[in-house]
């Protein structure tokens, strides 16, 4: 059973906050000439592929408690004195097999989102794409949009999922920087036909006969159990998606990847379920539809690391679906999304 819709918001107060500014000024709704900000946001990526940029970048990231939730007495000497000394060299190396002439593949496909959906708004709305770690910022984001002198800002995170850890964490840093400007989001979208339709074609165009794994980022138990409705989120999207392809039970998968730390996560685990299924299922197609960019969880996690397991616990082939960066329907579905907020 879901929450009822904008229960996580109101749990964190930003939803009372946004119902008084939809009403403080209803003559921008009808104000054809006022100029809407839309607020692209990611999680983002480092500056380089290097360990100090990875050190700066996992610093922020992880110091976050909406990503870390654990007690900042018990967790910042963790992170400082462990973390930060070992994993920003690992991840450098991890992120230098997939960085390119235009830098890290996340904001590069963010940006080309911005401009997809900056020709779909057309006049009226300014687009400006902005991370919540490292740079280009929120800040640098919303200082744009106030250079443009828009009446009103629809932040949109592109995470179709709600979770604290990630849209809850972007629409917080968000609402100090916005201040006085009014301003919307975009609602969870993860059961929107136009989306889960876009997520089928792209599976329609690289399927044959495999097995589809669905794999979203994986959070902990202890964060579920406080309420975030992410897991529901999912598995909404999951079982739209199986229909929409007209797949029945055994022809897919549903797992939760990316696990960090100590302590019970979303089960069952990716890593874990592609050595089970190796043996019935030899081919896998994967798609993680909780990214709506390609990112080192897409491209290297699961394009890389997984695709090796598999093969060490005998599958023949694991090939990863990319995720809808800017196709043309899934930019057709948040030029949708904006408009009906704005």
């Amino acid at each position: 059973h879901l929450p009822p819709e904008g229960a996580a918001l109101r749990r964190s107060g930003l939803g009372d906050q946004l119902r008084h500014l939809r009403r403080r000024d209803p003559a921008h709704v009808s104000n054809e000439a006022s100029v809407v900000g839309v607020l692209l946001c990611n999680t983002g990526s480092p500056q380089a592929p290097t360990a100090p940029a990875l050190r700066t970048y996992l610093a922020e990231f992880l110091s976050d408690p909406r990503v870390v939730d654990l007690p900042r007495w018990l967790w910042l000497p963790i992170l400082h004195g462990v973390v930060l000394r070992s994993r920003p060299r690992r991840s450098a190396a991890l992120y230098k097999r997939l960085w390119t002439d235009q830098g890290a593949p996340l904001i590069d496909i963010s940006q080309r989102q911005a401009r997809a959906l900056t020709e779909r708004l057309g006049s009226g709305f300014v687009v400006a794409m902005g991370m919540r770690y490292g740079e280009p910022s929120l800040a640098t984001a919303v200082e744009q949009l106030r250079a443009a002198r828009c009446e009103r800002v629809i932040v949109l995170p592109m995470f179709p999922q709600f979770a604290e850890a990630t849209v809850g964490s972007i629409l917080a840093a968000a609402s100090p920087l916005l201040g006085s400007l009014p301003w919307a989001e975009v609602p969870p979208f993860f059961a929107d036909r136009d989306y889960i339709t876009a997520l089928a074609r792209s599976i329609e165009a690289e399927r044959a006969d495999e097995h589809l794994l669905i794999s979203f980022h994986g959070l902990p138990m202890r964060q579920v159990q406080r309420g975030d409705p992410y897991p529901e989120h999912c598995q909404q999207t999951a079982d739209q998606l199986a229909r929409k392809l007209g797949l029945r039970a055994h022809e897919w998968s549903l797992s939760f990847q990316s696990r960090f730390g100590p302590g019970r996560w979303l089960e069952p685990a990716t890593d874990e379920l592609v050595c089970d299924l190796a043996a019935e299922h030899p081919r896998l197609l994967v798609i993680c539809p909780g990214f709506s960019a390609d990112c080192l969880e897409s491209l290297d996690e699961i394009g890389c690391e997984l695709a090796k397991t598999f093969a060490e616990a005998g599958g023949q082939s694991l090939r990863l679906v990319p995720c809808l960066n800017d196709d043309a329907d899934f930019m057709d579905c948040l030029a949708k999304l904006v408009r009906a907020v704005a």
